[in-house]
Order: structure tokens, then sequence, then C-alpha cells
């Protein structure tokens, strides 16, 4: 599989450590984090054509990408 951008170590760089140690610790955040990692990977499918898509539905996984990451972001700053 080639390169699969906006995943959650390139998205947070300098939390590296906080994103490792929240999946291990933080139920919620590790659930987070997978529905991120699912998302994120459906994505790249539909853009890659792999996987056929509707606009309005590549739009919507889009949208729920940017509220997991909002979420996380989140965590990480608490």
């Amino acid at each position: 599989m080639s390169h699969v951008a906006h995943e959650l170590h390139e998205e947070f760089p300098e939390a590296a450590g906080a994103l490792h140690a929240l999946k291990l610790s933080n139920a919620h955040f590790a659930k987070l984090a997978d529905d991120y990692h699912e998302v994120n990977r459906e994505l790249h499918r539909i853009e890659s054509g792999i996987a056929p898509a509707s606009d309005e539905a590549t739009e919507d996984l889009k949208k729920k990408r940017l509220h997991l990451k909002d979420q996380i972001a989140a965590m990480l700053a608490a």
C-alpha cells in the first residue's frame, strides 16, 4: 500500500509519546484512535480509486475524520 496521509503520528508528530500512552491507558482514547484509523483508511481507499464512493459519502467521511481528530487533539491538550 502506498503512503497514507493523515495518520495520527503525522498529524501530531510532537505528541508521539502521549498518543502511545493514551492508547494504552485510556479506553475512550483508544476507541477514538481506532475509529480515526478506520475512517482514514477508507478515505485513502476512495482517494486512491480502490473503493468507489459518491462525493457526498466522501465528504461525510472527511467530516467524521475531522471531528475525531478534534476530539483526539482535545484529549492530547488536556
